[in-house]
């Protein structure tokens, strides 16, 4: 490969800034700007690759969104987003504006209500990588051998401008000394965007705003089930499911090819035009798949996750198929030490805790008290070994139980952490499937009638929680126990 002699630099055609008082413009906009930029890019490539050798180096740029601020007015105190906590310049790079369309369109809409003022749709100084446009525009195939650098005459993925200092809320400005907008740059929701098609086979457009997270195949095929009765029943509002390959049916009796290779983290997608259907990633077992994958579906700011999965009862008071809700989190999982420090407490949140509860009692046809008989609420552990069992009792278990912990696991806790950390609300209901501490294994043959016929009903109570959450207005389910006192305005 020869060396890229030095090139000039050709910009995609520039456009001049914009104000807007309707949201709904606005939006079109970044669609048009972002369209124009992408389209620059991926016709700029197939025009060098064709040619052979680049007569330019070729650039364009993430459009931006823009607002500034001059009073101290205090908008609406119930809300916990939509507005600027004082005066300034606020902005924040965007990307795929055509998948989060809704999204921007409803948090302009707020900001702009809120403020009383315009935002600036303009392009931005941040360029957009090769790699993120091709995806865009559906053309990713870079593993042809061209006859020159890539990084030479195209922008390229650059880690060191991707990652999580505005949600680890480290205090960041902007090049420009504007404060942050929103949660995530561009560049990071474009990076998260790409990992999510390669983690979980499916595109992040089938994802749906309320994420359920398992550590078990049963509930996979639960899922199926039920989203095959969903789509025979007229009234549901479910329209299609899709599985890893982005296979789709919208039929009960669609047929799902399988795929010779199953992803990491395979996603399974139960469809609402409105977007509010129920997404189940199978994360498998352990904190750093929970991590990876709450990471990266956090930039599609979904209105709720959970996880629904196995556990080990800690009390001798419980039994196999027993449902352990959590309330608090012993964090030992430790692959968040870094981002949210372990002394952060995570609280539970109370419009989850009640739709995880009152779900569990319409499955069960339990109320009240005899709630108890199937169901314990607690402090849940999340550990990074699974086989601690083989430890020296005498430090994990003392920690159990000076933690009043009822049940452990190896992923709830991570990914409660990280919803705390995103603004996403979570929760967790777990199943008991083997009580260690108690000489219960988890082998064949261990598990009675009652555990098998509970851990059935598990994956419809997740389904009616996420159902009840749907119903709430998004001001109430996205909790200011989630904010803090120096947030962005977006969501």
């Amino acid at each position: 490969m020869k060396p890229t002699r030095s090139l000039p630099v050709q910009l995609a055609p520039t456009v001049p800034s914009r104000s807007f008082t309707d949201a709904a413009e606005a939006v079109a906009h970044l669609q048009m700007l972002y369209q124009q930029a992408t389209e620059f890019l991926v016709a700029s490539f197939r025009e060098v690759v064709s040619e052979g050798q680049p007569s330019a180096r070729y650039r364009a740029f993430y459009p931006e969104i823009r607002i500034t601020t001059t009073s101290y007015d205090r908008p609406d105190s119930r809300l916990s987003f939509g507005y600027v906590s004082e005066p300034g310049t606020y902005a924040t790079t965007v990307t795929r504006p055509d998948l989060f369309a809704k999204y921007l369109e409803q948090q302009i809409k707020l900001i702009m209500r809120n403020h009383k003022e315009p935002v600036t749709i303009r392009q931005s100084s941040t360029p957009i990588a090769l790699h993120f446009a091709m995806a865009a525009q559906g053309d990713i195939d870079l593993t042809g051998e061209v006859q020159f650098t890539l990084r030479d005459v195209f922008d390229v993925p650059d880690l060191t401008i991707i990652d999580d200092q505005i949600v680890n809320g480290e205090s960041v400005r902007n090049d420009d000394g504007s404060v942050p907008l929103a949660p995530f740059t561009a560049q990071r929701v474009d990076y998260s965007l790409a990992r999510l098609a390669h983690y979980t086979a499916t595109e992040p457009e089938c994802f749906q705003n309320h994420v359920l997270f398992t550590n078990y195949q049963f509930y996979v095929d639960e899922f199926e089930a039920y989203a095959r009765q969903a789509l025979a029943d007229p009234e549901s509002g479910y329209t299609k499911f899709i599985a890893p390959g982005n296979a789709v049916i919208t039929s009960p009796d669609g047929v799902i090819a399988p795929l010779a290779r199953m992803p990491q983290m395979p996603a399974y997608h139960l469809l609402r035009d409105d977007g509010m259907g129920i997404t189940l990633v199978n994360i498998g077992v352990g904190p750093s798949n929970a991590k990876t994958a709450t990471d990266h579906i956090a930039v599609l700011r979904p209105h709720a996750w959970l996880m629904v999965g196995h556990c080990a009862g800690l009390r001798n008071s419980q039994s196999l198929g027993d449902f352990v809700l959590a309330h608090a989190y012993l964090r030992e999982d430790n692959v968040l030490d870094h981002d949210l420090p372990i002394w952060v407490p995570i609280p539970a949140l109370a419009e989850i805790q009640i739709a995880l509860q009152e779900a569990v009692a319409e499955i069960a046809h339990l109320d009240g008290f005899d709630l108890k008989k199937i169901m314990r609420t607690g402090t849940v552990a999340t550990i990074d070994n699974r086989n601690w069992e083989l430890r020296d009792h005498s430090g994990p278990v003392q920690r159990l139980s000076q933690s009043r912990a009822i049940a452990l696991d190896m992923e709830s806790a991570t990914i409660a952490a990280n919803g705390f950390r995103f603004r996403v609300p979570y929760g967790t209901l777990l199943c008991v499937s083997d009580k260690p501490l108690h000489g219960e294994l988890k082998l064949p043959g261990m598990a009675s009638a009652f555990y098998k016929t509970q851990v059935a009903r598990h994956l419809l109570i997740g389904v009616r929680a996420m159902e009840r959450l749907r119903e709430m207005p998004i001001e109430r389910i996205h909790s200011r126990k989630l904010r803090s006192f120096d947030e962005t305005a977006f969501l």
